[in-house]
C-alpha cells in the first residue's frame, strides 16, 4: 500500500470554475499536495495516458474530451491514499456516487465525471510519473 495516489481534475470541471472548490474538497479530506500543474494535454498526451483503453469503443471520445481543455493534474499523500481518494471520488457515474463525493458535487454525466483518481498504487506511480519529473514534486 502506497501513500500517494494522482488525480487529474479534468476539462469539464475546469471550465466550469470547479477546480478550487475541487481541490478544497480534496484537502479538508485530509490529502496533501505534493505536485501540482495547470496544463492542457495534447490529443497525442492524451492517448497515450489512456493507452490501456484503446482497444475499447470509447477510446476516440475520451481522448477528444481529455484534450479539449485545461486539466489540473496532482500527486497527493495521505494514509491509504488510493483506496480513500477513490472513495472521495465516488463512483464514476455521477447519479450513483454518494452524497458529498466529488462527483455527485461537481460531475455531469458519466463521460464529464469531473475528476480522475488512479485505480492502484501501481498505476499511481505510472501516472505520477508522465505528469511529473522527480524534481517537481515535494
Amino acid at each position: 500500500m502506497s501513500n500517494r495516489t494522482f488525480t487529474m481534475i479534468k476539462p469539464d470541471a475546469t471550465s466550469k470554475g470547479y477546480t478550487g472548490a475541487i481541490l478544497d474538497q480534496i484537502i479538508k479530506a485530509g490529502f496533501s499536495i505534493k505536485a501540482m500543474k495547470w496544463t492542457k494535454l495534447t490529443t497525442e498526451q492524451a492517448g497515450l495516458f489512456y493507452d490501456i483503453h484503446r482497444e475499447r469503443g470509447f477510446f476516440g471520445e475520451l481522448v477528444e474530451f481529455m484534450s479539449s481543455g485545461p486539466i489540473v493534474a496532482a500527486i497527493l499523500e495521505k494514509e491509504n491514499a488510493v483506496e480513500d481518494f477513490r472513495t472521495l471520488i465516488g463512483a464514476t457515474n455521477p447519479a450513483n456516487a454518494a452524497e458529498g463525493t466529488i462527483r455527485k458535487n461537481f460531475a455531469s454525466s458519466i463521460g464529464e465525471n469531473a475528476v480522475h483518481g488512479s485505480d492502484s498504487d501501481e498505476n499511481a506511480i505510472i501516472e505520477g510519473d508522465f505528469f511529473f519529473s522527480k524534481l517537481e514534486r515535494f
